[in-house]
């Protein structure tokens, strides 16, 4: 409608920021839990693995119950499994289709929708977090150490492999990316402490192994949860530089179109 004097009422123009911001990011979470391999990635996959080996003797965990060493490492591939791999596919493939074309002509401002992604990614690993933790509870886990010490863990890693997943998403075709993000996610799983201890590598791979994030977040976590340490600053550290690195790439190269 117009007002006597011409104008429009009510006055056209873009929502404030943080309600675009918030709009897409709620966007995004709807998207990702209603596709089918994102699920089977985020909560299949983690789950099977965490009641598979924690039933059943196949690795050697080291002393004490399996659950205690492998509720920490499927925590770190939840947040690997979400961040990287499940970010990495579907962003790969909304750039390809144009969706990021079409976006980054709208009001929200590409480090919003960025930002939206990276939210609608926290809102997925809460209900992950909630999910294996009352089924780890269920197996027998018996969790300590700092609530405030896993919190930043989780963040740092979810800022780790966002960037990364951004990365592979923005340099390469959709599929590559997709088969790109697969390979990683299994050569992780195996090979990045999450279900393997690290000592079985020796102690050369144990060491460049130690440097990759899935191996910081699921050592750190395990220290905390398992061992009841205090803050694991040597994890948090390599979970903050991978972090830097990946969101400063990240930024610099990704391509929209």
């Amino acid at each position: 409608m117009t007002t006597a004097s011409g104008t429009y009422a009510p006055r056209p123009g873009a929502a404030p920021l943080p309600r675009m911001i918030a709009a897409q990011a709620a966007l995004e979470a709807k998207m990702l839990l209603r596709n089918g391999e994102q699920l089977l990635l985020t909560v299949v996959i983690p789950t099977l693995l965490l009641v598979l080996f924690s039933s059943v003797d196949i690795v050697d965990t080291g002393k004490g119950k399996a659950v205690d060493f492998l509720a920490p490492g499927i925590l770190a591939l939840a947040v690997m499994s979400t961040a990287f791999t499940g970010q990495a596919i579907a962003t790969g493939f909304e750039r390809r289709y144009g969706v990021l074309k079409r976006l980054a002509a709208s009001p929200l401002p590409r480090w919003g929708l960025m930002t939206a992604k990276t939210a609608s990614v926290l809102v997925t690993e809460v209900l992950q977090v909630i999910l294996l933790t009352v089924i780890a509870l269920a197996l027998g886990w018996s969790p300590h150490g700092n609530p405030a010490a896993v919190l930043l863990l989780l963040v740092l890693g979810t800022a780790a492999f966002s960037g990364l997943g951004l990365l592979m998403a923005g340099i390469l075709k959709a599929e590559a990316t997709l088969a790109a993000a697969n390979l990683v996610f299994l050569l992780l799983l195996v090979g990045g402490g999450v279900i393997v201890p690290l000592d079985k590598f020796g102690s050369a791979g144990q060491h460049i192994l130690g440097l990759l994030p899935i191996s910081a977040l699921s050592d750190g976590l395990r220290d905390v949860l398992q061992h009841g340490a205090g803050m694991p600053w040597g994890d948090l550290g390599i979970l903050a530089l991978w972090a830097v690195v990946g969101l400063a790439a990240a930024g610099k190269f990704f391509r929209w179109e």
